[in-house]
């Protein structure tokens, strides 16, 4: 088990001859990931990464070729929005988009399109996804993780390494860790991705990685307080934030009120999830959250 993606997902990549593209989809079939397709308009029918992977004009010829059901997005900004639109139309069901600076207005058009098919979005401006030793779907480096039964989410990219960097030193290994990324408008949620790990057998503890800007760590909090039955510890980003200042990501700016660092710390900490003070005492403060749990079930 794990959530959102597996070594069953059969992955289109659009945007594959671009450079990114290139790069990133060696990287992905390096790790094992089930790449069947990729797809640029005007090269159909022609094969790409040392003629192994068919090219294809539109991924609903894609889709009919090859069964793909999950898309991975390198496509420019003024594309991008179009590009989920076009994958979520031909029936894919888990798409991630790594573009980053699609326009909000574009992001506005493409959240009513996947919520109207039930497609599901990852990013955009994210790493994406990765279910360890499975399905490495993004830019994220697949080394530094380990197999194992954590789940992780974060809003930020570097974040997410250093997150399973420090769960790994402690050895705690994970299940899947997820980049949502930290535009404004994203296509899922810290609660969507609770909700997942939550369901999923395999996960046992839950890591979110929040930043100041927004309500979705506070959202995400509140439900976890009546819903989630497992450890969850939680990372707050920007923490000397001046307000009004942003901080690297479009949707991290503090206007005042609860979407401070220290304001989402402490609605964190009154839900139940013990927050780490430094992104050095992530993997340790997990680790004390199982052992308090499985002593408690003792």
């Amino acid at each position: 088990m794990s959530i959102l993606v597996n070594k069953n997902s059969k992955i289109v990549v659009q945007g594959i001859t671009g450079s990114e593209g290139q790069f990133h989809s060696n990287q992905m079939l390096d790790y094992g990931t089930n790449i069947v397709a990729g797809v640029t308009p005007g090269k159909g029918g022609q094969k790409t990464l040392n003629n192994a992977i068919p090219i294809f004009n539109l991924v609903e010829e894609a889709v009919t070729e090859t069964d793909a059901d999950t898309s991975i997005i390198f496509v420019p900004p003024p594309f991008a929005a179009e590009a989920v639109i076009e994958a979520s139309y031909a029936g894919i069901k888990v798409i991630v988009c790594i573009t980053e600076g699609v326009p909000v207005q574009d992001m506005l058009k493409v959240k009513k399109i996947i919520e109207q098919n039930g497609t599901r979005l990852i990013g955009p401006n994210c790493p994406g996804i990765i279910t360890v030793e499975e399905c490495k779907l993004g830019i994220m480096p697949g080394f530094i993780c380990r197999k194992g039964s954590i789940g992780v989410i974060s809003k930020s990219g570097t974040l997410t390494y250093e997150a399973i960097d420090q769960l790994v030193n402690v050895g705690l290994g994970q299940t899947t860790a997820i980049g949502i990324g930290g535009d404004p408008i994203i296509g899922t949620t810290m609660k969507d991705c609770l909700e997942l790990f939550e369901a999923d057998q395999e996960t046992d503890g839950i890591v979110i990685i929040g930043e100041i800007g927004g309500q979705m760590e506070i959202e995400a909090a509140r439900w976890a307080k009546k819903h989630v039955t497992k450890p969850v510890i939680g990372f707050i980003a920007g923490q000397t934030a001046p307000p009004g200042r942003r901080m690297g990501h479009a949707g991290a700016i503090v206007s005042g009120g609860d979407d401070t660092a220290k304001a989402k710390m402490r609605i964190l900490d009154e839900c139940g999830i013990k927050v780490a003070e430094s992104v050095a005492e992530i993997g340790i403060t997990m680790k004390k959250e199982i052992e308090k749990r499985d002593n408690h079930e003792r």
